[in-house]
């Protein structure tokens, strides 16, 4: 599109020159036109390559005024590259643009004295080169706005990209937070449970032909067992699919602190000898604090069973006070594999012990877990009760 303009522009010029060569000198028909051309390639490469083409009308203007060429419509190329370098990104390119925009005009009509009409008196002469170079600085004007709504776009442009990054980092991170919250639930369902159906399947297995009673004590806590378990996935089910409501109330509440009893019954009738005391004032806590000490104790449990060895007892400790719950378990077994503990162990060990951690940070309390100096194994935890839960 430049280039058309550039060569329309070129033509008419021409015209022009062919008309008034025989009222002209020779001499200033040859400067005219070598100024018609330079202006023309102006505008045809103006967008390509701006400074450059800046550089050669300004060289134009400075022969112009020097030779006292009389102006033409080519110009016009003037104006359209003051508004180009204007409107573009190297600024010292439009500062040089806009000083020529000042002085040209002036420069000019000092040189050519006005013609055979000079002004009248010092006031006319100011009217006279205020309105020679307003269109330049007009055009100037036109272009820095352009460039200024031009650089507001594109910062918009690079916030609502650095936003839309920012939303998918922080999706990123729920996704991970909700995958650590389902892999520390079903891990906590799981494992207890199964771990408890495993062994009465051992001693149903062990004692069958012996003890059918007994047999058929450990069946019915397998199926009791399997039941809670069921309840507890449907619970978490329920949960995460958010769009579903559960129809005949199938779904059972969180387990709390008032379900450890109950928990504990089920651990000992497992075969697992537990004291359980409980000191201070039973109070109602924070739902994430109650399953929190709930899932502590389970996981506490759980593994004193795979780990603690034959004849081992346990014991939990329940402390209320008065801005925090504190929870001891502790066994009197053989204690567990020290990777179990210290680092999170590998293929699947010790992500019990990741899961209190987390579900401990997450309330914002504190846990100690580790061998006791007698043998053993001791999980400390103190869950502090925020006010307004």
């Amino acid at each position: 599109m430049d280039t058309f303009w550039a060569v329309l522009l070129f033509g008419f010029n021409c015209l022009m020159l062919v008309a008034s060569a025989d009222a002209q000198s020779e001499r200033r028909t040859v400067a005219e036109a070598l100024a018609v051309g330079a202006l023309c390639l102006v505008v045809a490469l103006r967008r390509k390559a701006p400074a450059k083409m800046m550089l050669l009308a300004l060289a134009v203007g400075i022969c112009q005024i020097a030779f006292k060429v009389q102006p033409t419509m080519a110009d016009f190329a003037m104006l359209a590259i003051i508004y180009t370098v204007a409107s573009g990104t190297k600024r010292w390119a439009s500062r040089t643009a806009l000083i020529g925009a000042l002085t040209g005009p002036t420069l000019y009509a000092v040189r050519s004295g006005n013609g055979d009409a000079p002004p009248r008196s010092l006031w006319e002469g100011v009217f006279i080169v205020g309105l020679l170079t307003m269109p330049f600085v007009l055009a100037w004007v036109l272009g820095d706005s352009v460039r200024t709504r031009r650089a507001y776009w594109a910062q918009l442009e690079e916030k609502a990209a650095r936003l839309e990054k920012e939303r998918e980092t922080q999706s990123r991170i729920a996704v991970a937070a909700e995958r650590a919250r389902i892999a520390r639930e079903l891990h906590d369902v799981v494992a207890h449970n199964v771990s408890v159906m495993v062994v009465q399947a051992d001693g149903a297995a062990y004692v069958l032909d012996a003890a059918p009673e007994q047999a058929k004590q450990a069946l019915e806590t397998i199926s009791g067992t399997g039941r809670q378990a069921l309840a507890e996935m449907r619970r978490l089910l329920g949960v995460l699919r958010t769009g579903e409501q559960p129809e005949s109330g199938e779904y059972v509440p969180q387990p709390g602190v008032e379900q450890l009893a109950d928990l504990i019954d089920q651990v000992r009738g497992a075969g697992l000898p537990v004291d359980f005391q409980v000191a201070g004032e039973p109070r109602p806590l924070p739902s994430s604090v109650e399953l929190t000490a709930y899932r502590i104790v389970q996981e506490a449990l759980t593994n004193t069973r795979k780990h603690g060895g034959p004849d081992v007892g346990a014991t939990v400790r329940l402390s209320y006070r008065d801005g925090e719950l504190d929870l001891l378990v502790e066994d009197d077994g053989r204690g567990a594999q020290h990777e179990l503990y210290s680092g999170g162990g590998a293929d699947g060990l010790g992500h019990g012990l990741i899961g209190m951690r987390e579900r401990v940070g997450m309330v914002g309390g504190s846990l100690d877990a580790g061998p006791r100096p007698g043998g053993g194994f001791r999980i400390s935890a103190v869950l502090p009760l925020k006010s307004g839960q």
